[in-house]
């Protein structure tokens, strides 16, 4: 049997067209854009309450920089070098390390640090949209767990801290 004449004329060349073709149509249907919205059209995804601990921050001007903090509202997260994308700022609260210590007869003394030089810390406490898993929770494509090294960046600041906290709404 003899083959089409159509067929005879392909080449190689025209193969590894088809495959890039096929590879570049396979990664559009699988991207991870398209799996949130399939999660979210079923369901699957729900609001996360997320907190996260920065310390040591350094600012010349602490409480401007937390008001400016406050007035923008949101946060861009970054994990793992990924952005996984923009959550809402529910609040951010300044805390500062406290003193702690034994007296001879054993018992504790807490007081708070008056030193006004020490760098600042602080907790801020997101609202995302996730999808929670039995190994669990997932944002932005990425599982998010207490102890999670990430980056909040705003306007005015590039922050590292750990999330101390998950809970689904």
């Amino acid at each position: 049997m003899q083959r089409p004449s159509w067929l005879r004329q392909l080449t190689p060349l025209d193969g590894l067209a088809a495959l890039i073709a096929l590879s570049a149509l396979a990664g559009a249907v699988w991207s991870p854009k398209l799996t949130n919205a399939v999660a979210q059209a079923t369901g699957a995804i729900q609001p996360i309450r997320v907190s996260v601990d920065v310390r040591h921050l350094v600012a010349a001007d602490p409480e401007g920089l937390m008001n400016a903090i406050r007035e923008e509202g949101e946060v861009s997260l970054v994990i793992r070098n990924q952005p996984a994308g923009r959550l809402k700022l529910i609040g951010v609260e300044q805390f500062t390390n406290r003193l702690i210590s034994v007296l001879p007869d054993g018992d504790v003394v807490q007081a708070d640090n008056p030193n006004p030089a020490l760098p600042v810390h602080a907790r801020f406490l997101l609202e995302a949209r996730g999808e929670a898993k039995s190994s669990g929770v997932v944002v932005g494509g990425t599982k998010l767990k207490i102890g999670t090294p990430i980056e909040l960046e705003g306007r005015l600041y590039r922050v590292n801290g750990t999330v101390s906290g998950v809970q689904l709404l």
